[in-house]
């Protein structure tokens, strides 16, 4: 269990009305995998100022461990507003420290241990991050879980980054609306949710696919089978972070060897339980946790 499981990409705080938090998708997923005993942690950078010093601070405090570079940026920001469903909408800086990530000697040592890694195309906005961001998907070992979560925001993604990062990875993770923009952009607008999703992992050879689609369940498609998981019905404080819960937990659940769908179960009911929560990096009960020994 000492090969490292890594978020990298943007490290940043979601500034609310009511006071900031830390997050980003990469942190918040290194954060859940490391709940499950995983040797996980964050890549990113931060600036040489107070909001960067506050970002590692905090991941102290939540003892995630982390391989954050200084650089001549501001650390990000992030301006969210939440709707009375709980629904997030964001406002992300741009020119900023997770934009500009090195590929400095101690962040390729980490891709060579590194048994899963979780990348999104948000961070690939900026040519400097994404230069690094494929540099180290390609120093990881070859048997290694290589997981690009989509995550679109605002205009920040296009075709050629989207192909590139299918072209590098096993296993991606998208949502429903996420999956009509990709039919859009790859011309499958005519095929079912399903159909599109048998179609994108056979044409990039996948090993996996995972599809969320909010209060309409889950599917994880593998080569000749489908799991499917309603979502359990729960009051929502907000829904900041829960697909980073679902596939950190996800991630950590097939590397402690356990069924697709038992995998897929434990990320189901995780990712509810941190919509019940404020934040994307609650602590999570034993009842989740200990389901991986």
């Amino acid at each position: 269990m000492n090969q490292k499981v890594v978020g990298i990409g943007e490290a940043l705080w979601d500034v609310f009305p009511e006071g900031k938090k830390l997050g980003g998708a990469p942190a918040n997923f290194a954060f859940h995998a490391s709940q499950f005993g995983l040797d996980a942690l964050a890549v990113s950078a931060v600036g040489e100022d107070s909001l960067g010093r506050e970002t590692l601070d905090e991941f102290d405090q939540k003892g995630l461990h982390y391989v954050m570079p200084r650089v001549d940026f501001p650390t990000g920001t992030v301006q969210v507003t939440v709707d009375e469903m709980g629904v997030p909408s964001y406002d992300i800086k741009t020119d900023v420290a997770w934009d500009n990530i090195p590929f400095t000697d101690e962040i390729k040592a980490v891709a060579k241990q590194c048994r899963a890694v979780c990348f999104g195309s948000l961070a690939q906005r900026n040519s400097i991050s994404r230069q690094t961001i494929r540099k180290f998907v390609e120093m990881m070992p070859k048997d290694s879980l290589k997981i690009f979560d989509v995550n679109l925001r605002q205009n920040f993604y296009s075709k050629e980054i989207i192909c590139d990062s299918l072209k590098i990875c096993n296993v991606l993770k998208i949502n429903d609306e996420e999956l009509i923009t990709l039919g859009r952009i790859f011309g499958y607008s005519g095929l079912d949710i399903e159909n599109k999703c048998w179609l994108i992992l056979g044409k990039y050879d996948l090993n996996m696919l995972v599809l969320t689609c909010g209060v309409n369940g889950s599917y994880v498609f593998t080569h000749g089978s489908m799991s499917f998981q309603k979502t359990p019905q729960v009051k929502v404080a907000d829904t900041v972070g829960a697909g980073d819960s679902f596939t950190g937990s996800f991630c950590a659940a097939i590397l402690r060897g356990m069924s697709v769908p038992e995998a897929h179960q434990l990320a189901v009911d995780v990712s509810a339980y941190v919509c019940t929560q404020d934040g994307a990096m609650p602590p999570l009960p034993k009842k989740f946790t200990d389901r991986v020994d």
